[in-house]
């Protein structure tokens, strides 16, 4: 089956000449005397985009992943990390301890209030094992999240684009580096990089 990169020719302008061809898994980049087109069947996007030379600044491999997952992992590590700390530190034991204000309150006639305190004390002298708990278990979250953003990170290359246009990404090669240097020192000018 032939593809677009093979027949870049019929894409080029008159007097447009193609200069450098690298075939990228189904698609690719056709370097021209005036343009960079880069063809990406198959992916997110158009099909085809083409820039001209003078307003590609660079050609890089990179790895591109998203950061909302990675955002949210730290903000769990970091909130897991608090409370196991404070959880481990804080002991609120001893603040409550020998208070026993049940036994008390039938003589009072508050009973239910009196309860109410009650509980609310056996609460506060478990709330660093509770700080603990929920300190591991925000570093599980955050670890978890953070494994899913290390699985959706992908290896590209990027076509850095000037001004407000958005660079042209494709999946990368295997010799992604390699591929990149010289599709850079084909698209600029010698001596810029």
């Amino acid at each position: 089956m032939t593809g677009w990169l093979d027949r870049a020719d019929e894409l080029l302008y008159d007097g447009e000449e193609s200069i450098e061809r690298v075939r990228i898994g189904e698609g690719g980049v056709v370097v021209t005397s005036h343009r960079v087109l880069v063809f990406t069947p198959g992916g997110d996007g158009a099909n085809f985009r083409d820039v001209d030379r003078p307003n590609v600044v660079g050609v890089a491999a990179a790895t591109s992943g998203e950061w909302a997952f990675l955002e949210r992992a730290i903000k769990a590590l970091v909130a897991g990390g608090v409370l196991l700390v404070a959880g481990q530190t804080v002991s609120l034991d001893s603040m409550v301890e020998g208070i026993e204000i049940g036994a008390s309150a039938g003589q009072v006639g508050m009973g239910g209030m009196l309860g109410l305190l009650q509980t609310f004390l056996s609460l506060m002298a478990q709330l660093d094992e509770l700080l603990t708990l929920f300190g591991a278990l925000a570093l599980l979250f955050g670890a978890i999240v953070l494994g899913v953003y290390a699985w959706s990170r992908e290896a590209e290359l990027v076509v850095s684009v000037a001004g407000d246009e958005e660079d042209l990404r494709l999946p990368a090669p295997d010799d992604a580096a390699a591929v990149a240097a010289r599709l850079e020192s084909v698209i600029l000018p010698q001596g810029e990089s």
